[in-house]
């Protein structure tokens, strides 16, 4: 398996995607947050997707280079339209949108429709915690989706993923999960390293309990966060449809929609203009030291915040470097062959 750096993921999925059109200023943004991803240890959101982005530029579902528009906006609140360029462009731009609006107001609504796979959450909502609000975001599948709603067997629901974000001192807390099982790219994950997935995870395409990532890809399906009370994440999953899909018109239950199409909710808060913010973070410096010292249960060495595993797995992988499965390795080698893109100094 070979490792790289994280400026050089950065670097060869720059050059992949310049190869396959994309213009630079978007192909710097796309190939920072797949090399981000991997960074924190989200490979399911790396760069593995670079053969999901170029099929979908043949296919005709990225427009490259496309405008992000505002289409509607107002005191508190602004909709843009991505048009279709990558999720991560927009997304970005929602950010600082936002970021904006919660300054000038003390809280923001932005909402993407026609937009692209937008890639990790956590990246986003972390950016605006860094510039002083708190954030939600949440995206739904407006196109195809990957997960049955409880109790059922076929494909209904997106992974429909949420992230939360607050400021933490001279860090940040970052909650980001999906309302189903597991990511779809974390069952691509295993798949490309030849790995079963864990129970709980996958149901075939007769309903069948399943560990075997394939039998996702040959009409499976996953299901809901939960186990048994899978109700709560097929529940949330809905609501998600409602806030990303219906209110910032991007739909639902569409069929002319890749999958990894994204409809998108984020709302910011100034915690400034809420709280003192030497108050706020003397509140969070409790609050942690306050679970820190909870008493732990047999084998439990520590009590985690959300997002602290990915700081601590930045750190260790831009120290040592991030493995790649030698699969997707293989397949970003055979892309660049037939895009032309020159990858000998990357190679391991």
């Amino acid at each position: 398996m070979p490792t790289f750096s994280v400026s050089d993921l950065q670097a060869l999925a720059l050059k992949i995607l310049e190869a396959a059109g994309v213009p630079a200023a978007d192909a710097g943004i796309v190939s920072k947050e797949l090399s981000e991803a991997n960074a924190v240890g989200h490979d399911s959101h790396g760069v593995m997707r670079l053969m999901q982005y170029v099929q979908m530029i043949d296919d005709g579902f990225v427009k490259l280079g496309a405008e992000v528009e505002t289409v509607r906006s107002g005191g508190a609140f602004t909709i843009l339209d991505a048009n279709f360029n990558f999720g991560q462009v927009a997304a970005n731009l929602a950010v600082e949108r936002g970021v904006e609006l919660a300054r000038n107001v003390g809280t923001a609504t932005v909402m993407i429709r026609n937009c692209n796979h937008v890639g990790r959450l956590g990246s986003y909502s972390k950016k605006a915690a860094e510039q002083g609000c708190t954030t939600t975001m949440a995206v739904n599948a407006p196109g195809p989706g990957g997960v049955a709603p409880f109790g059922g067997i076929e494909r209904r629901l997106g992974t429909n993923p949420i992230s939360m974000s607050a400021p933490w001192g001279d860090s940040t807390l970052v909650l980001d999960m999906t309302t189903s099982a597991s990511a779809e790219g974390k069952v691509r994950v295993a798949l490309q390293k030849g790995d079963q997935v864990p129970e709980g995870w996958l149901i075939d395409s007769e309903g069948n309990p399943t560990t075997d990532p394939q039998k996702f890809y040959d009409g499976g399906a996953l299901l809901p966060l939960g186990g048994p009370l899978g109700f709560k994440g097929s529940g949330m999953s809905i609501m998600i449809d409602v806030f990303g899909g219906m209110l910032s018109g991007s739909g639902i239950c569409r069929t002319d929609l890749p999958r990894g199409a994204n409809g998108v909710w984020m709302y910011f808060v100034d915690v400034a203009q809420f709280i003192d913010r030497a108050e706020y973070d003397a509140l969070m410096e409790t609050y942690v030291e306050s679970l820190k010292s909870c008493r732990r249960q047999p084998g439990v060495e520590e009590i985690l915040l959300p997002g602290e595993i990915e700081l601590r797995r930045d750190a260790q992988r831009r120290s040592e470097g991030v493995p790649i499965p030698d699969e997707t390795w293989r397949q970003i080698n055979e892309l660049a062959d037939r895009l032309g893109a020159d990858l000998s100094d990357f190679d391991r």
